[in-house]
C-alpha cells in the first residue's frame, strides 16, 4: 500500500499571513511613492541653494522654510490664514458652479437665448480674472468681498461654457428617442442632458477651482489684509522671504488635498459610477 505524503499544514496556510502583510504595508507603498518626488525635490533643492552661492534672503534654504512653518504654526499665523483662504475659495468656487450650471442649463433650453449670450460667454471666458482686479478693488475695496467677487468670476464662465459644450455633444438622436418614449421635459433633463454634460461639468469645475486657486493668490496679495496669499507677497515687503516659500508649499498641498478629498470623490460619485469615463489614478 502507497501511502501519500503528509500534507504540509505550513504551506496551506502560509498564503494568508503573506496577503495579511500585503494588507498592511499597502497604505505604507502608497505613503512612500507619494512622498518620494517630494522628497527628490527637496533634495535638488537643498544643493541647489548651496551650490548657488546666494543668502537665504535671496534662496531661502529647506531648513528655513521649516522653521518659518513651525514659527507660524506657533502663533496661530498660518492656520488663520489657511481658514480665511480656504473660505473664500469654497463659498466663491461653489456658487460660480451653481450659477453656471444653472445658466448653462437655461441657455440650452432656449436657442433664442443661447445664440444671443453664446458670443458673450466666449468673450468673458478670454477675459482673464486679473484684468478684473482695478475695478474689482474700486467697485468692492479691499477685504472679503473683493476676494470673493474675483473667485466666482474665475469659476463661473469655464463651468458656463463646458455645460453648453457637454449638453450639445448629447446626440440629437438620443434626444428624439426618450421624447418619442414620452418622456418630458424634466426626466429629458435627469436622463439624457445631465448624465450626457456631466464629464463636460465635472471638467469646468476642476479647470474653474484650479483656476481659483491662481486668483486666490493675486486677489489676496493685492485686495485683501489676510490669507495665504496675502502671506506671499507681504513676507517680501518684511524681507521674510522664507514665509514667501511657506505660502507657495501650503496652496501645493492644499490642493493636492481639495483633489483627492473634494474633487476625486465628486468624480467617482458621478462620472465614474455612471461608466462615462474610466477610473484614474
Amino acid at each position: 500500500m502507497v501511502e501519500l505524503p503528509a500534507r504540509d499544514h505550513g504551506a496551506s496556510t502560509g498564503g494568508a499571513p503573506t496577503r495579511a502583510a500585503l494588507a498592511v504595508l499597502a497604505p505604507v507603498r502608497g505613503t512612500f511613492k507619494l512622498l518620494l518626488p517630494f522628497a527628490v525635490l527637496v533634495g535638488v533643492w537643498q544643493i541647489a541653494a548651496t551650490v548657488s552661492g546666494y543668502s537665504s534672503y535671496l534662496f531661502p534654504r529647506p531648513t528655513d522654510v521649516a522653521a518659518a512653518f513651525w514659527d507660524l504654526g506657533r502663533k496661530g499665523i498660518l492656520p488663520a490664514y489657511i481658514a480665511d483662504s480656504m473660505t473664500v475659495w469654497l463659498i466663491g468656487a461653489l456658487s460660480g458652479a451653481a450659477v453656471g450650471i444653472g445658466l448653462g442649463f437655461v441657455l440650452a433650453f432656449s436657442r433664442p437665448l443661447r445664440a444671443l449670450f453664446l458670443p458673450a460667454v466666449r468673450f468673458f471666458v478670454a477675459i482673464a480674472e486679473l484684468a478684473w482686479l482695478p475695478l474689482i478693488i474700486l467697485w468692492f475695496q479691499f477685504g472679503f468681498t473683493a476676494v470673493l467677487f474675483m473667485i466666482w468670476y474665475t469659476v463661473l464662465f469655464p463651468v458656463l461654457f463646458n455645460v453648453l459644450t457637454g449638453i450639445e455633444a448629447v446626440p440629437n438622436v438620443t434626444r428624439q428617442a426618450v421624447r418619442t418614449l414620452g418622456a418630458n421635459r424634466w426626466q429629458l433633463v435627469r436622463e439624457v442632458l445631465f448624465p450626457g454634460a456631466l464629464p463636460s461639468v465635472v471638467t469646468g469645475f476642476r479647470i474653474g477651482a484650479g483656476y481659483a486657486f491662481r486668483a486666490l493668490i493675486i486677489a489676496e496679495a493685492f485686495a485683501a489684509g489676510s490669507g495665504v496669499g496675502f502671506l506671499i507677497f507681504e513676507s517680501r515687503e518684511t524681507g521674510l522671504t522664507e514665509r514667501t516659500m511657506v505660502g507657495m508649499i501650503v496652496f501645493g498641498l492644499i490642493w493636492l488635498v481639495v483633489d483627492r478629498l473634494f474633487l476625486r470623490p465628486i468624480e467617482v460619485a458621478t462620472v465614474e459610477r455612471w461608466g462615462m469615463t474610466a477610473a484614474r489614478l
